[in-house]
C-alpha cells in the first residue's frame, strides 16, 4: 500500500524525558499547543527584528510567516518539521535598493518586494529542478562541509546583533545574563514537558524578575504596560503591492543561493537529528520555501526562510512532530490580525529578548558544528580545514564585498566563498593538517 501524501500522526500519551518524538508523532494537544507557543517565541525576535532593520511592518510579517509555513507544510506532505520566518540574508541589499535610514516605516518597501519576488520565483525554480533531476548536483556543490559552515556562519554572524542589544547599559547586560541563566536552569534542572518549554519558561521567568526589579525595585527602565491597553484587539495587517524594478530585481534575486545553502543545511541538520532521510523532500522544501517568499513579497512581507532558531529548539526539546508547526503558523496568523499583541511583545524588556536571542543564536551554531559531526568531516583533510575557516571568520566578522551595483554581506560572501573555495579546492589531494 503506497504512502499517503501526509503523514498518520500516531499519538505518544506522554512526554518521557529523553525521548524523541518523530516528524510523524504528536503529544497530546495542550502539550502540543504548548510546543507551539514556544516555536513561536523561538521564531519571534528574528522575525520581528529582520522587518525593523529594514522598515517593514512586524505584524505583517508574523502573518506572512505563519503563511508561508503552512504553504510550506502542504508542499512537502507534512514530512519536514520546518518553520518559515523573515531572512536576514536580504537586509544589506533591501538597505541598498531602498537607501533605508534606519528608523520609521520604509517609503520605498514596493521597490523591495519586486526584488524579493524574483528571488523567490529562482528558488522556486531551483525547487523544481532538484525535484527533476535530484540533489547530487547541489551536494556536489554544498557537501556537510559547506553546509556546516553556513549554518554555523547565520548563528555568528547574527550574535553581534544579540549582543549589541543589551549592551545599553550595564543593567541590560547583567539582565541578559539573568535571562540566559534561567533558559539555562530550566533546561538543565527542570524534567518532563516543562524542559521542553525550556525558552518560553526561560523568557517568563526572566520576564516576572525584571518586572520586579524595575517596576517594583525601581531599577533599570521599567515595564510600560499602558501601550497594550491603549492597542486594539483586531486590526487588518498593512499589506503593500510591490514594485518591479530590474535593477532591484537583479540584486536580488541571487539571494536565492543563499536561501538554498540555509535550507538545505538545516534538512541535512533534521535529518541528522531524527535519524531520518529527508533528501527526497529536499526539492519540495526548496518549491515551498520560494513560493512562501514570492507570497510574502505580494503581500508586503520580507523574503522568508527556514528558521536555524526553530532547529535548536528541536534540537533540545526532542520533539519533531511536523504538526506542532502547523499550530505555530496557526498562532502566528491570530496573531498577526492583533495589534494587541504587537503591543504585548514589546513589553518584553530588552534585555531579555535580547538574552534569549544570545541562546538561541548560539543553538543556531551548535546546529551547524552538529552537520559537521554526524557527517563525519574530516579536517584532517586540508581543504575542509581551509573551507570551513574562512566561511567562518568571513560571516562573523560581517565580510562585505562590492561589484558594480552588486552587493553581499557577511552571510553572502560567506556562503558563495564557501561553495568557491570548496569547488577551487576539491581536486587537491589531501594533505597533512595545517599546524
Amino acid at each position: 500500500m503506497a504512502d499517503s501524501y501526509f503523514p498518520r500522526w500516531r499519538v505518544q500519551p506522554d512526554a518521557v524525558e529523553g525521548r524523541i518524538v518523530g516528524t510523524d508523532e504528536r503529544l497530546a494537544w495542550p502539550q502540543m499547543f504548548a510546543m507551539g507557543v514556544q516555536h513561536v517565541v523561538a521564531m519571534f525576535g528574528s522575525t520581528v527584528l529582520a522587518p525593523l532593520l529594514m522598515g517593514f511592518d512586524p505584524n505583517l510579517c508574523i502573518f506572512m510567516s505563519g503563511i508561508g509555513t503552512l504553504l510550506f507544510f502542504v508542499l512537502v506532505g507534512g514530512r519536514v518539521p520546518s518553520y518559515l520566518g523573515s531572512s536576514f540574508a536580504f537586509i544589506g541589499l533591501v538597505i541598498a535598493v531602498t537607501g533605508y535610514g534606519g528608523h520609521g516605516p520604509n517609503m520605498n518597501i514596493p521597490v523591495a518586494l519586486g526584488g524579493i519576488i524574483a528571488c523567490g520565483v529562482v528558488y522556486a525554480i531551483i525547487g523544481l529542478i532538484v525535484s527533476a533531476v535530484g540533489t547530487r548536483w547541489i551536494e556536489t556543490l554544498m557537501p556537510p562541509v559547506v553546509t556546516g559552515a553556513i549554518v554555523c556562519v547565520i548563528g555568528l554572524n547574527l550574535a553581534p546583533i544579540a549582543v549589541r542589544g543589551v549592551s545599553g547599559s550595564n543593567f541590560d547586560s547583567w539582565m541578559a545574563l539573568v535571562t540566559v541563566l534561567c533558559v539555562g536552569a530550566v533546561a538543565v534542572f527542570a524534567r518532563g514537558m516543562l524542559q521542553r518549554l525550556l525558552i518560553l519558561v526561560g523568557l517568563l521567568m526572566a520576564y516576572v524578575i525584571y518586572a520586579i526589579v524595575t517596576n517594583g525595585l525601581g531599577m533599570g527602565k521599567p515595564v510600560d504596560f499602558s501601550i497594550v491597553a491603549n492597542a486594539a484587539w483586531f486590526g487588518m495587517p498593512h499589506f503593500t503591492a510591490p514594485v518591479f524594478n530590474m535593477q532591484a530585481m537583479t540584486l536580488l534575486a541571487p539571494v536565492a543561493v543563499i536561501l538554498v545553502a540555509e535550507n538545505l543545511g538545516h534538512i541535512k541538520a533534521v535529518s541528522a537529528m531524527t535519524g531520518q532521510n529527508l533528501d527526497r523532500y529536499i526539492g519540495r522544501a526548496f518549491l515551498g520555501d520560494g513560493l512562501a517568499t514570492v507570497a510574502s513579497g505580494f503581500a508586503g512581507g520580507t523574503g522568508v526562510t527556514t528558521y536555524a532558531e526553530n532547529i535548536g529548539v528541536m534540537a533540545v526539546t526532542k520533539i519533531y512532530s511536523t504538526l506542532v508547526f502547523v499550530i505555530a503558523a496557526l498562532i502566528a496568523l491570530v496573531l498577526g490580525f492583533s495589534p494587541k499583541f504587537g503591543a504585548v511583545i514589546q513589553t518584553i524588556p530588552g534585555p531579555v529578548l535580547g538574552g534569549v536571542s544570545i541562546v538561541v543564536f548560539g543553538l543556531i551554531a551548535v546546529t551547524g558544528a552538529r552537520i559537521w559531526v554526524v557527517n563525519k568531516v574530516d579536517f584532517s583533510d586540508n581543504r575542509n580545514l581551509i573551507v570551513a575557516a574562512v566561511t567562518l571568520v568571513l560571516g562573523a566578522g560581517d565580510f562585505s564585498l562590492k561589484l558594480g551595483g552588486f552587493g553581499l554581506g557577511g552571510i553572502g560572501t560567506a556562503t558563495f566563498g564557501a561553495i568557491i573555495l570548496y569547488a577551487l579546492l576539491r581536486r587537491k589531494p589531501a594533505q597533512g593538517p595545517v599546524a
